[in-house]
C-alpha cells in the first residue's frame, strides 16, 4: 500500500488548490523514498524523465508572442473584423475552427491550442460576431456577460473535441505510436493504418456532437439578443439589423446604407 503514497499526495494536494508543481515533486519523492531510491537517485529520475519530455514545454516560447499581439491590439482587430461580416457567427466560427483543428490534425500539423488561437483569436471573433447590432449599454449588461462565457465555454470546447478526437487519424501521431508500442508488448499486432482508419468514426461523431451544440448556441443568442433589445432599446436615429434566422442556412445578401 505504501507504493501508492504519491498518487494519495496528488489528490490531497490538488484537492486543497496548493501548488501543483509542489505537489507532484513532493509525491514524486515520497514514491521513491518508499521504493528505496536515494534522494540523488530520485533526482536523476526527475532529471531524465524532464529530459525525455522537454518537447512538452515548447508551448511556453508561445506565451510571450501571444502577449506581444494582445497588447498590439490583436484582439480588438479580431473583433472588428467579425463584426463586419454579416454571415458570420459565434456558432459558425466555433465550428469553422473545429473543422479547420481536425483537418490539420489529420495531417499532422498541429495549428490551434488554447493559447495561441482561442484566446487571442476564436473568442474575441465569436463575442465580436454576439456583440453586433447591440447598444453599448446592452454590451456591460450581466446578461451579455454571460452569454459571453458560454461562448467562451463553446470555444473551448471547438478546441478540445478538434484536437483530442482528431489526433489519432495521423498515422505519425505521437499517441498512436505510444498505443501501438503498448499494443506490440502485449502480443497484440495491429498496423497503424488500422488504428488510424478506427480513428475517423470518433472524428466525425465528435464533428456532429459539436455541430448540434453550435445551433443551440446561435439559437440562444438569437433569444438573448432580442431581450436584450427589449431591455435597452437604442436610441432614436440608430438602427438594428435583425439577424437570421437560422445562421447555419444561407441567408439573404442585406443592403446597407
Amino acid at each position: 500500500m505504501l507504493s501508492l503514497i504519491g498518487v494519495a499526495i496528488i489528490v490531497i494536494g490538488l484537492a486543497l488548490r496548493l501548488n501543483a508543481l509542489l505537489v507532484v515533486l513532493v509525491a514524486g519523492f515520497s514514491s521513491g523514498l518508499v521504493a528505496g531510491m536515494s534522494p540523488t537517485e530520485i533526482l536523476a529520475a526527475l532529471g531524465q524523465a524532464f529530459t525525455d519530455n522537454r518537447a512538452v514545454s515548447l508551448f511556453i516560447i508561445t506565451l510571450p508572442v501571444i502577449g506581444l499581439l494582445e497588447r498590439n491590439g490583436l484582439r480588438d482587430q479580431a473583433e472588428h473584423l467579425v463584426q463586419k461580416l454579416r454571415a458570420a457567427s459565434a456558432g459558425r466560427i466555433s465550428f469553422s475552427y473545429l473543422v479547420l483543428r481536425k483537418a490539420t490534425n489529420a495531417f499532422g500539423l498541429q495549428l490551434g491550442g488554447h493559447p495561441a488561437m482561442i484566446r487571442p483569436l476564436v473568442a474575441p471573433m465569436s463575442i465580436g460576431a454576439a456583440e453586433r447590432d447591440l447598444p453599448e449599454e446592452a454590451l456591460s449588461s450581466p446578461r451579455f456577460k454571460a452569454l459571453s462565457q458560454r461562448i467562451r465555454v463553446l470555444n473551448a470546447v471547438s478546441e478540445n473535441f478538434g484536437n483530442f478526437f482528431s489526433q489519432l487519424i495521423f498515422v505519425a501521431s505521437g499517441g498512436l505510436l505510444l498505443i501501438k508500442s503498448v499494443l506490440d508488448k502485449s502480443g497484440a499486432s495491429v498496423s497503424l493504418a488500422d488504428m488510424a482508419l478506427y480513428a475517423i468514426p470518433t472524428a466525425l461523431v465528435s464533428l456532429v456532437v459539436v455541430f448540434v451544440l453550435c445551433r443551440r448556441l446561435d439559437a440562444r443568442i438569437r433569444r438573448e439578443h432580442q431581450l436584450l433589445r427589449e431591455e435597452y432599446p437604442q436610441p432614436s436615429g440608430q438602427t438594428n439589423a435583425t439577424p437570421g434566422k437560422d445562421t447555419f442556412t444561407t441567408s439573404a445578401t442585406e443592403s446597407h446604407s
